[in-house]
């Protein structure tokens, strides 16, 4: 059977309006999971689940090129990034990135993150409140820019921080904001190249920015330094991003009882279920997308060269035909769930090494699980404010970040 047609021209204003809740609605109204629409007018299949997911992500038929709005692609990755690439140039980059972000470095930002968790723990007590997303954020940076060898402190950092916050927050939105970030980006762009060329200039390799800095393409060019500069934020302001799921870590402690007792029952071990159900249940980008590299059929249609797909990653992730109970926070799940299949996409699916999965994706996980277990051994409370998690906001927080009180 063929992919149904939405009966609306052009679905822009519905997406805009349903934010998150958009493809899995849609999916769910019209009993199918892949449609054809409108998106500022231009051709699109949306899709959700594992067979879509896998299919998406099978290495061959789809690239990220022209897939993502200018500004976007400019705040996220940019040109010339592991995730603007196919084939052999995209495997030896990727190769590259994942060397730094698995194995022993994953241990290494956890431990500089709570490093400075326990830094600034006196000062959140001394204070009527905080902002919990604000101040992970810089934690964040802080163990981020310390573990790839270009350490930021004081006015560097807040500058390092609000350069990378811009970035993340205004990825989605349209308006002055992203001008705002955009000018940021250039600015945390010159940063980052001088960091490079002075790793170049040391001969440095032993950190991530040296590493970034001598590597050579497959036909052995080193790494002009715009492309190592991109490289490099590719690295921060992922890891200042994990800020929200953490964010979100807290809410669900704070609002699911019964999963933070579970929690607290065994937390080193049961932490890493706990932030895969994080990163599943809570939004992060509603969908990722691509165009067709070349075409083929699938479920009765057939795909055309440059045609544009959106896989939905939230509507995957709470697809009632792969979750039980989807929309219930059940951080038990992942106890025998197997987080790396085709149905959990928060960062992606396929295979790390060739497809366009998220590198840091073990970063994520170790992070969010170790705030859990930080923030269970913390005393702390919720003021009354509002928590309410907007759906048509790309990418979304509780409230203004969730304002916690620590004691």
């Amino acid at each position: 059977m063929s992919i149904p047609r939405l009966a609306a021209f052009d679905s822009t204003l519905a997406f805009k309006r349903e934010g998150y809740a958009f493809v899995g609605n849609r999916c769910r109204e019209i009993g199918a999971d892949a449609f054809r629409t409108r998106i500022m007018l231009r051709e699109v299949v949306c899709m959700r689940g594992a067979e879509a997911a896998a299919q998406f992500y099978d290495g061959e038929h789809f690239t990220r090129s022209g897939a993502m709005p200018p500004t976007t692609l400019r705040l996220l990755q940019d040109k010339g990034s592991v995730q603007s690439l196919d084939g052999l140039h995209h495997r030896a980059r990727k190769a590259m990135l994942l060397s730094l972000l698995t194995g022993p470095a994953v241990a290494a930002i956890t431990d500089r993150f709570e490093a400075a968790w326990h830094d600034a723990l006196p000062g959140w007590c001394a204070r009527p409140s905080v902002v919990l997303h604000d101040e992970m954020q810089q934690l964040l940076c802080k163990a981020a820019c310390d573990w790839a060898g270009v350490p930021v402190r004081g006015r560097a950092l807040a500058r390092r921080t609000e350069e990378m916050a811009a970035m993340i927050g205004s990825a989605g939105a349209i308006g002055p904001s992203v001008l705002g970030a955009l000018m940021l980006r250039q600015r945390s762009e010159i940063w980052a190249r001088r960091a490079v060329l002075t790793a170049r200039e040391r001969r440095e390799t032993a950190t991530p920015v040296g590493v970034l800095a001598h590597h050579r393409d497959p036909g052995g060019n080193l790494l002009d330094p715009e492309a190592a500069a991109v490289e490099l934020l590719n690295l921060v302001r992922p890891t200042v991003a994990i800020a929200r799921f953490i964010t979100f870590a807290a809410l669900a402690l704070h609002q699911h009882t019964d999963a933070a007792q579970w929690l607290a029952e065994d937390p080193e071990a049961r932490a890493p279920a706990f932030a895969d159900e994080v990163r599943r249940f809570y939004p992060f980008f509603p969908v990722i997308g691509g165009t067709v590299r070349r075409p083929f059929a699938w479920h009765g249609h057939t795909f055309a060269q440059d045609d544009w797909v959106l896989l939905g990653l939230h509507a995957t992730n709470h697809d009632p035909a792969l979750w039980d109970d989807p929309h219930a926070f059940r951080p038990q799940r992942f106890i025998a769930a197997d987080p790396s299949s085709f149905a959990l996409v928060p960062q992606g699916a396929g295979d790390h090494a060739a497809d366009h999965r998220c590198p840091g994706e073990w970063f994520t996980i170790a992070l969010i699980a170790r705030a859990a277990v930080l923030l269970g051994k913390a005393t702390w409370g919720v003021p009354r404010q509002d928590l309410s998690i907007p759906l048509n906001r790309f990418p979304t927080l509780p409230g203004r970040g969730m304002e916690v009180v620590f004691a």
